[in-house]
């Protein structure tokens, strides 16, 4: 470990060690497993306890790692349920529909805090993420959910490499976001869409393909690989056509400019 690394991990455990109880927003990926697993060696396992959320915008093999993961690594875990298609002003997809789903969790999390006695929530919020549209960022900072990673300067890089350092499975997991960043803003959202964007991308990924995103745009579904794996997708284009074709898309389209995250903020 260089001694940036080493100073940062130090800095991180002496602002987590001013608490005596945490509650940890956990997805299973590579910023909240890190998050949960140095808040927990700080703590001990016994003050610290990583919620999950189950929802039907994110895939139940997220959701199968975030509880395998956790059994694996000693995690105090409880999964929850949220309903974010019920609340329209996330349905219907605006640009700042991130901040109604991530107020709904945290409105969860803050009672499951105050029954474990929980002095603070955290969330995986890392220092990159400034960089991007999270108008989820604004419900943090409203419902005063601390983002450690992100106050203590933590880069998307710099998480994976001390992962990797403490032997985490999710040091080279894929950036997954939640489904519903598959649709262009003002494309109201429904359980359906959904199924049809998994679908999709679990075909897809069974080809080899690990950082996939299928773009929703009513009759077309544009795919969003690595240009590494663009050849994947031309060898293997007529069952590409074939399957998303039955999935009810008119028109397959492979962006040239690859896989980016929030490419639908480009918009904006």
């Amino acid at each position: 470990m260089n001694k940036k690394l080493s100073e940062k991990i130090k800095i991180l455990k002496d602002y987590i060690s001013q608490f005596k109880s945490v509650v940890v927003a956990y997805s299973g990926g590579v910023d909240s497993t890190f998050l949960l697993k140095i808040t927990t060696d700080v703590l001990g396992k016994n003050n610290v306890l990583g919620v999950t959320a189950k929802s039907e915008t994110y895939t139940s093999s997220e959701l199968d790692d975030a509880i395998k993961m956790a059994k694996e690594l000693g995690f105090n875990h409880k999964i929850i349920e949220t309903s974010e298609l019920e609340i329209d002003d996330f349905a219907d997809n605006p640009p700042n529909r991130c901040y109604y789903c991530k107020k709904e969790l945290m409105m969860k999390l803050k009672t499951i805090a105050k029954k474990f006695n929980a002095a603070v929530i955290f969330d995986g919020t890392n220092f990159d993420d400034k960089s991007d549209h999270r108008p989820g960022m604004m419900a943090t900072k409203e419902l005063n959910i601390k983002s450690p990673l992100l106050e203590c300067g933590f880069t998307k890089n710099d998480i994976r490499t001390l992962s990797k350092e403490m032997k985490l499975p999710t040091y080279d997991k894929p950036s997954f976001a939640c489904l519903a960043s598959r649709f262009p803003y003002g494309t109201r959202i429904t359980k359906e869409k959904l199924k049809v964007i998994d679908t999709a991308e679990k075909f897809l990924r069974k080809l080899g393909i690990k950082q996939v995103r299928v773009r929703y745009h009513n009759e077309i579904a544009r795919i969003e690989v690595s240009e590494n794996d663009m050849k994947i997708i031309m060898k293997n284009k007529k069952d590409i056509v074939t399957k998303l074709r039955s999935l009810g898309f008119s028109y397959i389209t492979l962006d040239l400019q690859g896989y980016r995250t929030g490419s639908m903020n480009e918009v904006l």
